[in-house]
């Protein structure tokens, strides 16, 4: 079945530049200049799947838009005044660490502004109707940051600016939010933990960012307790667990919450090879979970789902997953085979393993229905 899916991208987003690392490290002491593409958060995995779903059709099926910058009345409805200022002088002055784990470059301020710009878009594009679903390829990205500071990659919040946008523009009411990176999406989780009205849920890797955050227990504060709901996994868990966590907790999730909209922190670092983590995912798992999403927003809230990109660091695997996933919020399959899949699907966890993987989800969906 054919969807209308718009496709929100813009070239000045991969000019964003993170300065000279090594994954994650600083090049300076003894650690060696890179060979290759240097800092995790390179433009290439988003570029590769651009190019990916130009060669393989798939682009022609898609509304393709730019968007224009967030204002800075949209950031100042997330941001703090102070950060922005810092962010902006920085930026003027060639780039820097504006925390340490979030370095930048020369006009990083502007072209975040454009990767939120382009999260806006994407949800006003659905909100007014134009299309069934969209996916905003903002770089840099957004989940880890606060108000207050940038943090883990992130400059500015692109999803919560965008909710925030909307609710001005549009008079949204509820909104959920889904972030499978396999990163906890702990700057989304700061801002709306004392808010009823947007749900947050989070699958992601236990301990590995922020370094040692699990969140099993934290539900949310004042008016937002029980609309936070985090899923931390496993290291090693795979394709089964994530759709077994999907099945018990976040669609049900979702259906008692009954929003209005719901948007996909998409991260595609939980992926098999990723340098960033140690999870077991596939390009058939994110199509599957974006599936699962769909069908619910199909049930919910009338389809409307927007998919924003997020992190995900290998330039071989990125572009495949993300097509799958693309391709199934379009309703359009290309020729592409993965390579890669068969690979995977060898090395998922064992009956057993995935027995206390099982075990584990339920035992915090438990938790959330408590």
């Amino acid at each position: 079945m054919n969807r209308t899916t718009a496709f929100f991208f813009d070239e000045l987003c991969l000019w964003h530049s993170a300065s000279s690392h090594v994954l994650v490290l600083p090049v300076g002491g003894w650690v060696q200049p890179p060979a290759g593409a240097g800092h995790a958060e390179s433009p290439e995995t988003k570029r590769r799947l651009k190019n990916l779903m130009d060669v393989s059709g798939l682009s022609s099926h898609l509304q393709q838009h730019s968007a224009i910058p967030a204002s800075e009345e949209a950031l100042l409805r997330v941001h703090t005044a102070d950060y922005l200022q810092r962010f902006k002088r920085l930026s003027d002055a060639g780039g820097g660490e504006l925390a340490p784990s979030a370095p930048i470059g020369p006009g990083s301020y502007e072209i975040a502004k454009l990767s939120a710009g382009l999260a806006i878009g994407a949800v006003d594009a659905v909100l007014s109707g134009q299309v069934s679903n969209a996916y905003s390829l903002s770089r840099p990205p957004g989940h880890h940051c606060l108000a207050d500071n940038a943090m883990g990659f992130c400059l500015l919040s692109n999803i919560a600016i965008a909710i925030e946008a909307a609710k001005a523009r549009h008079g949204l009411g509820k909104v959920a939010v889904v972030d499978w990176d396999v990163h906890h999406g702990n700057g989304t989780q700061s801002i709306f933990e004392a808010r009823g009205d947007v749900l947050t849920l989070s699958l992601h890797q236990e301990g590995c960012f922020p370094p040692g955050y699990s969140g099993a227990h934290d539900r949310g504060q004042g008016d937002g307790l029980g609309a936070n709901i985090n899923i931390p996994l496993p290291p090693g868990s795979g394709h089964e667990a994530y759709l077994h966590a999907m099945q018990q907790i976040v669609i049900p999730a979702l259906e008692r919450f009954e929003p209005e909209l719901i948007i996909v922190a998409c991260g595609y670092d939980a992926n098999a090879v990723d340098p960033l983590a140690r999870m077991l995912l596939h390009s058939d798992s994110f199509r599957m979970m974006t599936r699962m999403v769909r069908q619910t927003a199909e049930r919910v809230c009338q389809g409307r789902l927007v998919l924003v990109h997020e992190g995900g660091y290998s330039e071989a695997y990125v572009p495949f997953c993300g097509l799958a996933a693309l391709e199934e919020l379009s309703g359009v399959r290309t020729a592409v085979n993965d390579p890669m899949l068969e690979l995977i699907q060898l090395q998922q966890p064992s009956e057993a393993l995935l027995n206390f993987q099982r075990a584990w989800i339920d035992w915090l969906a438990e938790g959330v229905e408590a």
